[in-house]
């Protein structure tokens, strides 16, 4: 019998309903198991689609069932570090969707903890997890642009309403934490370097960032990108060197906004096109996060690359003020 990963969820939150939860269904080795919610009925109505599911009425009896190896966790912001600490300190596995903290020193103690446990512990980038940014990767790595000078980023969506928790500053809401990790993210997986200096402007509204400009400087090239609750959807990641660019058309939202097209054009001066058609970047994640609770194997999106994110993201809120 294959081996399987027991999988819990910790609240039944948008992201778990249109996208994790069905990820995890049809994962190679994993299976949802029990589902948390304070709130009457969510979690039923969750589990209806998976089969022979547990549903508690309580995070504490999530954490304690003995039928969960792995918490998937997709609640607030503010609650990322205190559930990430109980799951592990419960004896589970955790998955948690981002920002994992809000402050990189937090993340130390996450690492420190994970240790102490040897449990997996992660943040959900799911981009990293997509073969578009591998991809993209090896072509700078070869040097399919030349040498690397500059990137630049867009991610935005509209959404000003008040009672949405992405414009709650009580509840650590803003772009730059929801939206503006992932320009972050895939410029530092794709290149392996980190800034080394930034500047940025922020257009607070009712005490969040609605949105921020950033300007960075990386070893050998720079990258200006912006991020926005208030203008229409768009997203786009360029990657220019001297004999050449990337454009990755979806790099965040892959079949959401679009199709996954890598862009390249090199010295040939053609435009080359790669699609990736088949891929569900949420499920990739849950098969790779299964794979080393399993074996043991590295997991590919480790907390010390998450920290870095985060160090990161403190640097554009230093700047801006």
């Amino acid at each position: 019998m294959q081996p399987t990963v027991r999988w819990g969820v910790l609240s039944a939150a948008k992201i778990a309903r249109e996208w994790l939860c069905p990820a995890i269904h049809n994962s190679s080795q994993g299976v949802i198991t029990a589902i948390a919610s304070r709130t009457p009925g969510k979690a039923e109505a969750l589990a209806a689609p998976y089969g022979d599911v547990k549903c508690h009425s309580s995070y504490e009896a999530l954490l304690a069932d003995p039928n969960v190896d792995a918490i998937y966790i997709p609640l607030p912001n503010l609650g990322h570090v205190e559930w990430t600490e109980k799951a592990l300190r419960a004896g589970k596995h955790v998955l948690c969707e981002k920002p994992i903290a809000l402050e990189a020193a937090q993340i130390d103690g996450l690492i420190k903890l994970r240790d102490q446990t040897k449990l997996v512990a992660a943040e959900a980038f799911m981009v990293t997890h997509h073969p578009q940014w591998h991809r993209v990767r090896a072509l700078l790595a070869e040097g399919a642009i030349g040498k690397l000078r500059h990137v630049q980023g867009a991610f935005s969506f509209y959404n000003d309403d008040v009672a949405n928790i992405r414009n709650d500053a009580s509840q650590a809401g803003g772009a730059l934490r929801d939206i503006g990790v992932y320009p972050s993210v895939v410029t530092r997986f794709a290149t392996g370097e980190e800034p080394t200096a930034i500047s940025s402007r922020i257009d607070w509204d009712n005490g969040i960032d609605a949105t921020a400009r950033v300007w960075a400087e990386f070893p050998g090239f720079s990258i200006d990108f912006y991020v926005s609750m208030r203008m229409h959807p768009l997203q786009q990641m360029i990657f220019h060197g001297d004999a050449g660019w990337i454009r990755v058309a979806t790099p965040f939202n892959a079949k959401a906004y679009g199709d996954d097209v890598i862009e390249l054009r090199d010295r040939s001066g053609v435009v080359k096109t790669e699609r990736f058609p088949l891929v569900d970047q949420y499920r990739v994640q849950i098969d790779n996060f299964n794979t080393s609770v399993l074996t043991g194997a590295p997991y590919l999106c480790p907390l010390e690359f998450s920290r870095g994110n985060q160090a990161m993201i403190d640097m554009i809120y230093e700047a801006a003020r």
